[in-house]
């Protein structure tokens, strides 16, 4: 079956979401500088990183089909949360989760017949951590590559106390806000 989207990233976890939702895809990931701007809010960075991956997709493409990109950071107050450096900076973010509230921000970018965006934003709220348990983690694996320094997904799920908003969202791509898109540009997913 040909692709009904080209999605935009290498991230295992979106290819895995668009498969729970059969949508038919390619994958053709782009480099954007992912730096915040001076004064930028949480929101906007978000939407601009998701805008500008779908853009630098098309254009090396030039393709007919839909690009689908999205963007995803974990933020504590105004503090956006990328990938930890290493494991010391996986720890400092870890100790300013602990015990607390945060939001997930996920944005997502189509561009096809249109350009269409949207955004998810998540509270996730930790119990408090243990330097034991943020050391187990570290050893694990599964913090090096995630925003934040966790996975909801994953073993990082033992730390979430609470959850309001969207699962797939802090995953990475929520399902809710793609679908519409997808519908907005004429995919359906029950068709």
């Amino acid at each position: 079956m040909a692709a009904q989207i080209i999605l935009a990233s290498a991230s295992p976890r979106r290819r895995e979401l668009l498969d729970q939702i059969k949508i038919v895809y390619r994958v053709h990931p782009v480099d954007v500088d992912e730096s915040p701007l001076l004064n930028e809010t949480p929101l906007d960075y978000v939407q601009r990183l998701a805008a500008e991956k779908s853009a630098a997709c098309l254009a090396e493409l030039g393709d007919s089909v839909p690009v689908l990109a999205a963007d995803t950071a974990v933020v504590l107050d105004d503090l956006i949360m990328g990938k930890p450096k290493d494991r010391d900076d996986a720890f400092a973010m870890l100790r300013l989760l602990s015990g607390k509230m945060h939001r997930v921000y996920s944005a997502i970018s189509l561009r096809g017949r249109q350009h269409d965006q949207a955004v998810s934003i998540t509270e996730v709220t930790f119990r408090p951590l243990t330097e034991c348990e943020m050391e187990a983690y570290w050893q694990s694996g599964e913090p090096g590559d995630k925003a934040g320094s966790y996975a909801i997904q994953g073993l990082g799920g033992v730390f979430v106390a609470s959850i309001n908003g969207s699962f797939s969202g802090v995953v990475g791509l929520p399902l809710f806000e793609t679908a519409e898109l997808l519908s907005r540009q004429g995919i359906g997913l029950f068709k």
